[in-house]
Parts: C-alpha cells; structure tokens; sequence
C-alpha cells in the first residue's frame, strides 16, 4: 500500500543519505592530505574480514532493492518457495518475515528470496484442478457412458466453476479410472475447496 511504499522510500532515503555522508567524509580525509589508500591497506587482515562480513550485507540490501523496485511479492500476498509458504507479513533491509499456515514466523534472508522460484498465489486468477475417479468394473457400460454427463450436470450447477472434461483416463489395478478437469474462477483456496467439497458430496449421492 501507499503508508508501506512511503516507509521504504523513507528508509532507502536515510541509506542513501548515509551512503553520501561517507564518500563526502572519504573526500574529505583526501582533500586534506590522509592518504586513504595506506588507512585501507593498514586495516590488513581486519579489513578483509570486515569486507567479507560485510558483503552477505551488501547481497541481502541489493536484493532488497531488487524486491523493492520488481515487486516480486508485496505485504499481504501468500507465496510458496522450495518447501516454505505462508503470507509475507514484514519487508526488510536484510530479511522477509513470512508467516506460515501452521503459525510460526519464517525468517528468510533477502537474498535467498531473489535466487528461489517464487510462487505468488495474489497473481492467480484461474485455478486448474484436476480430479480422479475410481469405478468399480463390474459398472454396466450404459452407466460409464453416462459418467461424463453426470459430472458435467453436477458441474454446471456451481458458479466461477467451469468443465474442461471428464474422459475414461485409464484402467486401473483395482477400478476403472475417470480423469476430470476443472477451472476455478477465483484465487481464493478457501471458496475453492468449498466448492470441490460440494461437488465431491453430490457426486457421491448422484453415484
């Protein structure tokens, strides 16, 4: 939203404004005769490892600003990565704080973030489901044949749910296998198992 952009832009202000103080402080020293290159060589090993340090720093700001300007994922929106998922709860310099659907806060650096494939559920507009049936095979034939009708009809009665198809997919170990394909209308998971809930009960009964 407007308040969270204005907060990122406000602290990406005060960092660049930190950055300017330094160089400017950097100047400075030179213009005064300090010879900043011997200060730099002096630190020797110590400044090595405050680089080193430094740098798993400098990866996680960078792919902050990478979150920032692409807008990979916002507040608010309910992602997936490797076996991780929840909804983004907090946007940080150095880490993302994620709650997940058990409840426990997940922690992930920035970085991390940017190099994962990331599934963004906010974009999902329409929902591909598929679905199985399993019928006993000693069903007469006129009773397969009348299968696909029968879903479609159950189908047909549920809003923002459309039929691709309902096809005799294969034969299976112990039941003739029915395969059916459906669109979902919404991103919301919730109203969607609601609605296979439904579906699956008049199946159930129409059977």
């Amino acid at each position: 939203d407007k308040e969270s952009d204005r907060k990122k832009i406000k602290a990406l202000t005060s960092l660049f404004n930190v950055i300017v103080y330094v160089v400017g402080f950097l100047f400075l020293l030179d213009n005064l005769g300090i010879n900043i290159t011997a200060i730099a060589t002096g630190l020797g090993i110590g400044g090595i490892a405050v680089a080193l340090a430094a740098q798993a720093l400098l990866g996680d700001l960078f792919s902050y600003f990478v979150i920032f300007f692409d807008r990979p994922f916002e507040i608010g929106d309910f992602i997936s990565l490797e076996t991780k998922s929840g909804t983004i709860e907090q946007i940080g310099i150095k880490s993302t704080k994620i709650r997940s659907l058990s409840g426990e806060l997940i922690v992930v650096s920035n970085s991390s973030l940017t190099n994962s494939k990331i599934h963004n559920y906010k974009a999902l507009k329409r929902r591909r489901v598929v679905f199985s049936l399993g019928i006993k095979y000693d069903t007469k034939i006129e009773q397969l044949k009348a299968i696909p009708e029968i879903i479609s009809t159950i189908i047909a009665r549920h809003d923002k749910i459309e039929l691709d198809r309902c096809t005799f997919a294969s034969y299976g170990d112990f039941s003739l296998n029915y395969e059916i394909v459906v669109f979902f209308d919404s991103p919301d998971y919730k109203e969607y198992m609601q609605t296979q809930h439904e579906i699956n009960l008049e199946i159930f009964e129409e059977f």
